[in-house]
């Protein structure tokens, strides 16, 4: 089943629980949520209200225990685990808290890694990735590792390594979680350019009400469920 042209994602009746200390936790209960084609989504909510096993499900990191995930014209919740990697690596990028770059490679290389598991020839990723760390500003930091890096630097290789293989969306949880307000203003800049000029998808989980406000559109949840809608004209 497609989705229409302006949905780009469409997530329905998604119910998941978590085991923790022998009681059932019910993360997401029922929960309907579409994300639209090039648009800057905003998560937030209290901890434990279940914005990150959002993205976790729309980016086929985990499986729902009940419900439909469609992204483009692929209802992901159908596909094999195999299926499902292959899938999450053409489509989906991801930005995370802690940065995860690998401390021996360069920015260059750790841009790079996503790029290994497509058909590119080594110059054509080298090109890819030399053009990502250019979208973020970086493309003069491309030979130095994680530890010569600020964190707001570290972030934005972590960005260029989740848009080096064109992906579908990218998911970002909490990407100015641990910088400060002038390193996180930059690194939301880069986002929401990325959305307004190269017209990328991105769902983003903050607690940050900066963040927030340069969401085209911001979803609350408490305890699984979406209690409020917003919108913004930031992006």
């Amino acid at each position: 089943m497609a989705t229409g042209p302006e949905t780009l994602a469409r997530m329905r009746g998604i119910t998941k629980v978590y085991s923790r200390g022998g009681q059932d936790v019910r993360v997401l209960d029922g929960l309907d949520l579409d994300v639209g084609s090039g648009e800057l989504l905003a998560l937030m909510g209290p901890s434990g209200s279940g914005k990150s096993t959002i993205l976790n499900l729309l980016g086929g990191l985990d499986r729902p225990d009940a419900g439909t995930i469609e992204v483009g014209d692929t209802e992901i919740t159908r596909l094999s685990s195999d299926e499902l990697a292959g899938w999450r690596a053409r489509h989906v990028g991801f930005v995370f808290q802690a940065f995860n770059l690998i401390p021996v490679l360069t920015a260059l290389e750790n841009v790079e890694l996503p790029l290994l598991l497509t058909p590119l020839g080594k110059k054509q990723r080298r090109e890819h990735a030399e053009y990502a760390l250019e979208l973020v500003g970086l493309k003069d930091r491309m030979d130095h590792r994680p530890k010569q890096l600020s964190g707001g630097q570290e972030q934005r290789v972590a960005i260029a390594r989740a848009i080096a293989t064109d992906p579908t969306m990218v998911l970002a949880d909490e990407p100015t979680g641990d910088l400060d307000r002038a390193s996180a203003d930059a690194v939301l800049d880069i986002l929401s350019r990325l959305v307004a000029e190269h017209g990328k998808t991105i769902a983003m989980v903050t607690h940050d009400p900066a963040a927030a406000r340069r969401a085209t559109r911001t979803l609350h949840l408490e305890k699984g469920v979406l209690v409020e809608q917003g919108t913004t004209s930031h992006a």
